[in-house]
């Protein structure tokens, strides 16, 4: 198994005005549900957002995510907030979401949502019962960019082997 699709993974804010097909979306929200969870709960409710105006609402909405509003697809990631690993969940769901998104061509980029303010008001947006909590926003589509590697952390001293 090669490690490639990680490695090349990097956060898209620019899309190309292409619309997803409906089967890759289905896929990639099918993908999403595979994700590890804690005891198998499955405390997500995961959903996908094609049309325009919701995404101009989500991006006008979101501090940090004005690009959705020019996404093809923003994929949405709940879970029941009453559960005790929901963001551990949640975030396993939006990385298995943005791995499916590489595998399909397309870009993508996480966008917070557990602790922002705009949580309730995206979750009142797309009528999700108030029982979820938005954990992450993912932005996707056909990459009308292609960013480059940023500097990450040097391997020594952010990992260890048995002991520091």
């Amino acid at each position: 198994m090669s490690t490639e699709a990680i490695r090349s993974r990097r956060s898209v804010r620019r899309y190309q005005d292409k619309k997803v097909p409906d089967e890759v979306v289905d896929d990639i929200l099918e993908c999403g549900m595979l994700a590890p969870t804690a005891r198998n709960l499955q405390p997500w409710l995961l959903g996908a957002v094609t049309d325009k105006g919701l995404l101009k609402r989500i991006g006008s909405l979101a501090d940090h995510g004005g690009f959705i509003a020019d996404c093809a697809v923003c994929f949405a990631v709940f879970t029941l907030k009453d559960e005790k690993y929901r963001i551990e969940d949640g975030c396993a769901a939006a990385m298995n979401i943005i791995h499916a998104c590489g595998a399909h061509g397309l870009g993508s980029c996480w966008v917070a949502g557990d602790k922002k303010a705009y949580a309730q008001d995206v979750r009142q947006l797309l009528k999700v019962p108030d029982f979820h909590s938005l954990v992450a926003l993912v932005s996707a589509g056909y990459p009308d960019e292609k960013p480059q590697p940023k500097g990450k952390k040097a391997r020594e001293g952010a990992t260890f082997k048995n002991t520091l």
